[in-house]
């Protein structure tokens, strides 16, 4: 498999044959990365946010271990990692409500920007994030 060429004036892979697409026509897709103490409580705000259309979908990775720093200790902890699929245009209300349902004082929320993915796949996501 050969890499990509970008174009600059498109942001569209040169040789975009595979039924990708990577150009920034769709719903601005996002990633949001959020770590809780466990598989119920993630289930839960998982459910929630997708019940509130907040996220399309969520993948909750059970068994993480995470190592940080915490009052000034360096603390270790199993966790459950939440893959969050949603629209820049929804990161505010997920931060807050993140806020409200999380029992973290400090929840995590990492968002990553989606540069490219299944043209379909991207148009059911800004969809189900649509109220």
């Amino acid at each position: 498999m050969r890499p990509r060429r970008w174009t600059a004036a498109t942001s569209r892979s040169a040789d975009d044959v595979d039924g990708m697409t990577h150009d920034a026509s769709g719903p601005r897709a996002r990633v949001a990365l959020v770590s809780g103490p466990d598989r119920e409580t993630m289930l839960e705000i998982a459910r929630t946010l997708v019940e509130e259309r907040l996220i399309a979908c969520a993948n909750l990775i059970v068994g993480a271990r995470s190592v940080y720093r915490w009052e000034g200790r360096v603390e270790e902890a199993d966790e459950c990692l939440g893959v969050f699929k949603t629209t820049a245009g929804r990161i505010d209300e997920i931060e807050t409500r993140l806020r409200e349902l999380h029992p973290y004082d400090v929840p995590e929320l990492v968002v990553l920007e989606v540069v490219g993915g299944s043209a379909p796949y991207l148009a059911w996501l800004g969809d189900c994030t649509v109220v």
